[in-house]
Formats: C-alpha cells, structure tokens, sequence
C-alpha cells in the first residue's frame, strides 16, 4: 500500500436485498460508519481473523476514491471530485457488530479493509460498475453500481456537508447479499469486473506475522 486516506467513510445497508440478509429495513438517508486508516491492507496482504470474534465475514464492495478537497458539494458537482474507482472488502466481525450495537469494534481490526488498485474515473460509468465477491474461486456476493439504493453522486454529496472529503480518502458504497463466514485457509477476492481485484488469504490470529507489510 502506498499512502493512506486521512479517512474511509463505509455506506451500511445500500442494496436492498442485503439489508434483507440480515433482518434490516433500507434507511431512508446513507447510514454512515467510518473505519480507521490502519484497517487497510493490499493485494496479497494476509486478512488476520482476530481472537475477539468467532465470526468474520467478507462484504466485497465498490470503493470511490477522491482526487480533490470537497465540502458542500452538491450531486450535479460530485463526480467531478471522484478520481477513481477500485475493490474493497468490508471485512466485518459480525459477532462483534451485533454484540455492541455500533460498529466501530467490528470494522476496525487491521487488515478489516482489503484494497485494490483504483481504476481511473475517466470514462467510467458508475452505474455499469460490478462488483464479484469469492471466496476460493466460489461466487458468493454480486451487485451493480445501478442497484445501490443511494448512488455515487448521492453519496459524495450527503456526505460532503458532513464532514470535508480530502484527496485519497475512500468511500465504500456498500455490500450486495451473499455475505458469509471466512475462515483460516481461505483466499477471498473482491473484483471489479474487467478493471481490478484485490485477493487476500485469510490466517488465524496465530499466524498474524504472515501479513503483508
């Protein structure tokens, strides 16, 4: 990994049959969380399942990343802040998640936030975005940026007017259904199609040496 955004702002409950998954009703506005810079991790850098949970669960996702200071921007101006695209894993205790009532724990492990290579917005449509989520080559999440219930430019906007979005910082716009349990021994991928992945193993909490640097 090279840099690292001053934040990574996460969208909960943006496909309708997700939030389905998991007994919860669509909000009417982005329900935000943040996770720390220090849960990043790279291609190849190994997913570390921490003590604290007996449940960690991939949620792969379409990352948009910044390429200027925005505040107050409004829908029509938003994605002329966004200089890119890429894969993210929202890797989530899920036990934790529930256990607390807020989210911070749960998304905040190191190694909780796999990123790919950003893929140029030029030319891009976000609405033609896919999004694959594997786990030992076995399709588990599929989703378009077509079917978010709140877009990229929705997105950028709301959250412009809560807090300033700087060059590099990420957004992940949330997760398709098909979230499921990783264990030790996996290798899980989260793809946008044709553009870029991030692959990473998953070790137990013994093996934390064996993460990438």
């Amino acid at each position: 990994m090279t840099g690292r955004p001053s934040k990574i702002v996460c969208v909960g409950r943006n496909y309708v049959a997700h939030a389905r998954e998991l007994g919860n009703e669509v909000p009417d506005r982005p329900l935000l969380f943040l996770k720390p810079p220090s849960a990043l991790c790279g291609d190849g850098d190994a997913i570390v399942l921490p003590r604290d949970s007996a449940r960690v669960e991939h949620e792969g996702e379409i990352a948009v990343v910044i390429g200027r200071r925005a505040r107050h921007v409004s829908e029509a101006e938003a994605l002329a802040v966004v200089a890119g695209y890429a894969p993210l894993n929202d890797v989530t205790a899920r036990d934790l998640q529930r256990l607390d009532g807020q989210w911070t724990r749960a998304k905040g492990f190191d190694t909780f936030c796999p990123l790919g290579r950003k893929v140029p917005a030029d030319g891009v449509d976000w609405r033609a975005l896919e999004v694959v989520c594997r786990v030992n080559g076995e399709v588990r999440q599929r989703g378009r940026g077509a079917d978010l219930v709140f877009g990229v430019p929705t997105l950028v906007a709301y959250i412009s007017r809560i807090m300033t979005l700087e060059p590099g910082d990420v957004i992940a716009t949330g997760t398709p259904e098909g979230v499921g349990p990783l264990r030790p021994g996996d290798v899980v991928e989260v793809e946008l199609v044709g553009l870029s992945a991030v692959r990473n193993p998953v070790v137990g909490p013994e093996e934390e040496g064996a993460r990438g640097g």
